[in-house]
């Protein structure tokens, strides 16, 4: 069983100016995440652009990563799709390409009762030889998985644990308090909350911001470990100013143009999801060159 912990980074997937996906740079990427001590690598999440991917696009930067990474952490695959057929399909073609665990967002766009998305979970499960990771993000889906149909999907072997993005924590203790019984692991999509999970039980975060500042998010995790709260707080608390500058668009195009006004070539998000205005360009850099000057980085 892959080991799921500590700070999974959502990786961008780098685009040159006509859209073309950018590998070289994606490599560099990987390198320069591995380098900061990441946990795991998740391609093809929200920050990966997943939504905007052909499938014959994923296909490709998943085996780019696979090969990148060569199993020295984790690699998460995004394979969520609106069908419970078409991600049987995805999630089959991940395991082929050496995905070891697969993160399945709800579906989306058509509203779905708890009873449509516990079968929708349970039939993928019996159908793909690998860990699932489910995926919660109701402000991007339109459906929330409850607590107590969490709980139900616990207890499929295969079905290890959850990504909560739902920003609210009530949540995340509900899924911990509920699964306790069978070793499910949960974890933060809020960055904002990866250390108030360790502390109520959860096993770490997947942290967009780990796109940007990945030493920083590292030692969240690392000083927790380590007993000493104050340093993990002092991290947690450090990543609030850029988090702020959501405020000016798309979270996800936020983080790509923060990755590129720091050095990193990770082009621009497709279209139309590629705009931020003077104002947050300005509020931006003014975030970033702060943070850099207090070592965040």
């Amino acid at each position: 069983m892959t080991e799921i912990r500590g700070i999974i980074v959502p990786i961008l997937t780098p685009m040159r100016e006509d859209e073309s996906i950018d590998e070289s740079a994606l490599r560099q990427e990987i390198e320069r995440l591995l380098a900061n001590g990441v946990h795991g690598l998740f391609p093809l999440g929200t920050n990966g652009e997943g939504y905007l991917l052909s499938e014959e696009e994923k296909e490709r930067v998943l085996s780019v990563c696979v090969e990148q990474v060569h199993g020295r952490v984790p690699v998460y695959a995004g394979t969520g799709m609106i069908s419970t057929r078409d991600t049987i399909r995805l999630s089959q073609k991940a395991v082929a390409l050496g995905a070891d665990v697969l993160s399945i967002v709800t579906p989306y766009y058509a509203a779905a009762s708890q009873e449509e998305l516990f079968e929708h979970y349970r039939t993928i499960a019996r159908h793909v030889a690998a860990p699932i990771l489910l995926y919660n993000i109701p402000a991007r889906t339109g459906n929330a998985l409850a607590p107590v149909t969490v709980e139900r999907l616990s207890g499929i072997d295969n079905i290890v644990g959850i990504k909560d993005s739902s920003g609210q924590f009530d949540t995340i203790l509900q899924y911990i308090e509920r699964t306790r019984q069978n070793d499910f692991r949960v974890l933060s999509g809020n960055d904002s909350l990866i250390l108030w999970t360790l502390l109520a039980g959860g096993v770490g975060g997947i942290a967009g911001c780990a796109n940007v500042f990945p030493q920083n998010m590292v030692s969240i995790y690392r000083s927790f470990l380590a007993g000493d709260l104050a340093a993990a707080r002092l991290a947690q608390d450090a990543i609030r100013p850029f988090r702020d500058c959501f405020r000016f668009g798309n979270p996800n195009t936020i983080v790509k143009k923060a990755a590129a006004l720091m050095g990193y070539p990770v082009g621009p998000c497709r279209a139309p999801f590629c705009r931020l205005s003077e104002e947050g360009q300005s509020a931006l850099e003014q975030v970033l060159a702060s943070l850099k000057a207090k070592g965040v980085c």
